[in-house]
């Protein structure tokens, strides 16, 4: 009988020797040869923007594009362009853009037509909205002991340096909010109000009681199936006439209910493509451990669905904040409007472009930080799927 040969050591390959096959870097089980390219960013291009004739034909017309589209911008908007002006004469004169619109027509742009005394407790209302999102989106922040007691407080201090009333401030009706803070409460309260209630929709539409889901099917459908401008205007115009005699409630309080319920129903498809993901498995586990319907969602289900759908929840929020524009045909002045209603004054109306940019450069960050805001939640969430 053989004994069995013990197998031999693999031996290092002497200086200056050629690596063999066994010692090639290996990926998922295959050899892969080194890469050839010593300056990563040449590989980087070859295998983003050339590694298809198609793709090197697109990126050819992209540059292109861009040689004769930049420069232009570039001279137009910031070599030519005029900054500050004493009247509109310097910018008649100039042959680039005029920015200084902006400077001019700044506070009717953002604040629309509050009283302007009182346009410090507008900014001071945007620093401390702003201030609490930032903390929000901290995450060492996430926790209710902090986040409950921090959106009260901005809750409670925004909405009284608006409306005013107390603490020796003017009181200001809602009629005169307008620009960046009306944007700031109409798509605060569309959140609030509308992403709670698109969850029950979900539910409600996956619910195995008859009721419960025809009726959720029902106000789910006939709501997405109009424009958000039909919405608004019944809630405005055709909502009051069922109330009765004596009885009315705010006309900004109407537009942000109906904005929200808009915000709902598509947020609703959005979660119950979520729930659909979630396995069986899941549910089978939490009836095996004695949990109940509500247990079951709240603890095992709708946290692993509102993971799965984040990023279209997160378009659809991001949808919402661009849907604040429409209530200008309501008669309310949000940043867009107010901006169209301040140039039309004759002197400044040949300089739109500029203040349009400016505005949509208002919207661009808001929605891009959101955009990628919600990318690095994702990996955050993503964090305990890797091995």
């Amino acid at each position: 009988m053989a004994l069995p040969t013990e197998r031999p050591i693999p031996q290092a390959p002497p200086d200056g020797a050629a690596a063999t096959a066994d010692t090639k870097p290996r990926k998922r089980g295959r050899t892969v040869p080194p890469p050839t390219e010593r300056i990563p960013v040449l590989r980087w291009a070859r295998e983003n923007l050339a590694s298809s004739y198609f793709n090197a034909f697109v990126t050819a017309v992209c540059l292109v594009a861009l040689y004769y589209i930049v420069p232009a911008f570039v001279e137009w908007g910031l070599i030519d362009a005029v900054f500050t002006a004493d009247s509109h004469e310097d910018c008649r004169a100039a042959s680039g853009a005029c920015w200084a619109v902006i400077e001019e027509k700044h506070r009717p742009m953002f604040f629309g037509v509050y009283p302007y005394e009182e346009h410090w407790r507008l900014v001071l209302a945007v620093m401390i909205y702003i201030g609490a999102v930032g903390m929000t989106m901290i995450r060492r922040f996430w926790s209710y002991r902090i986040l409950v007691p921090l959106w009260l407080f901005t809750l409670t201090s925004t909405l009284t340096l608006l409306w005013g009333g107390v603490l020796g401030l003017s009181a200001v009706d809602t009629t005169q909010w307008g620009g960046l803070p009306l944007t700031m409460v109409l798509f605060s309260g569309t959140i609030v109000v509308g992403f709670p209630l698109a969850i029950v929709l979900a539910l409600g539409r996956r619910s195995h009681m008859p009721t419960v889901k025809a009726v959720s099917v029902i106000f789910i459908e006939s709501l997405r199936g109009v424009p958000l401008i039909t919405i608004l205007f019944v809630a405005v115009n055709v909502f009051p006439l069922f109330l009765p005699q004596g009885l009315e409630f705010d006309k900004m309080l109407r537009v942000m209910v109906g904005m929200a319920v808009f915000f709902a129903c598509y947020e609703a498809e959005v979660i119950r493509g979520g729930l659909q993901a979630i396995s069986r498995g899941q549910y089978e586990a939490a009836e095996a451990l004695g949990l109940g319907y509500w247990h079951t969602m709240t603890r095992i289900i709708l946290p692993q669905a509102l993971r799965i759908c984040l990023p279209g929840i997160v378009n659809h929020v991001i949808a919402a904040f661009k849907n604040t524009s429409f209530v200008l045909i309501i008669g309310l002045f949000d940043m867009l409007t107010a901006t169209t209603s301040v140039l039309q004054d004759p002197v400044w109306r040949r300089f739109t472009v500029e203040a349009y940019l400016c505005v949509g450069f208002v919207y661009f960050m808001f929605c891009f930080a959101l955009s990628k805001y919600s990318h690095r939640v994702e990996r955050w969430l993503s964090e305990d799927k890797r091995f």
